[in-house]
C-alpha cells in the first residue's frame, strides 16, 4: 500500500506540473505580430515621361519682330521695291520673333504615373530628371516628391 501511495502521489505531481506549464506562456515564443498600417501614398512607378510644352506668344515678340524686321527691309531697294521689301520684312519679323517668344516660353518637365497600392493612380511632375524608373517601389511625400522604397 505504502508503494500504491508513493506512485499515486507520483502521477499528482506530474499531472500538476503539466497544467502548470499549459497555462504559463513560453518566454521564448516572440509576441504576436501587429498588423501594419497600411500605406495610403505607396505604389510602384508605372511609367516615366519627358514633357514639352510649347510657350505662347503674348504679342510682343510679334510687334517687335515686326518692327525690326521692317526697318531692315525698308534699307533694301528703293521706290516700289523698297516699299516691297518693308512689308516683306515686316512680316518676317514678325513670324520670327513671336516663334522667339514661344521658344524662350516653353516648358520642360518630367512626369512619373504611380500605380498605388490602393488601385487609385497618381501623377507627379518633376523639374528635373527623377531617379525612379519603371517597376520601382516609391512613396509619394507631401504630393509632389517620391521617395524611394526598399524592395
Amino acid at each position: 500500500m505504502k508503494s500504491t501511495l508513493i506512485f499515486m502521489s507520483a502521477v499528482l505531481m506530474l499531472a500538476t506540473s503539466a497544467t502548470a506549464q499549459q497555462s504559463q506562456p513560453d518566454a521564448a515564443a516572440p509576441p504576436p505580430a501587429k498588423a501594419a498600417k497600411p500605406c495610403k501614398t505607396c505604389g510602384t512607378v508605372e511609367s516615366v515621361r519627358y514633357v514639352e510644352e510649347k510657350g505662347e506668344g503674348s504679342g510682343v515678340g510679334l510687334v517687335a519682330g515686326g518692327v525690326v524686321g521692317g526697318v531692315l527691309g525698308h534699307q533694301i531697294g528703293s521706290g516700289r521695291g523698297n516699299t516691297a521689301a518693308t512689308i516683306i520684312g515686316a512680316g518676317a519679323g514678325a513670324y520670327a520673333g513671336n516663334q522667339v517668344e514661344k521658344n524662350a516660353k516653353k516648358k520642360s518637365y518630367y512626369v512619373v504615373t504611380v500605380a498605388l497600392d490602393n488601385g487609385s493612380k497618381q501623377s507627379i511632375n518633376q523639374s528635373a530628371q527623377p531617379a525612379v524608373k519603371k517597376g520601382d517601389r516609391v512613396k509619394i511625400v507631401d504630393g509632389s516628391k517620391l521617395a524611394l522604397l526598399a524592395n
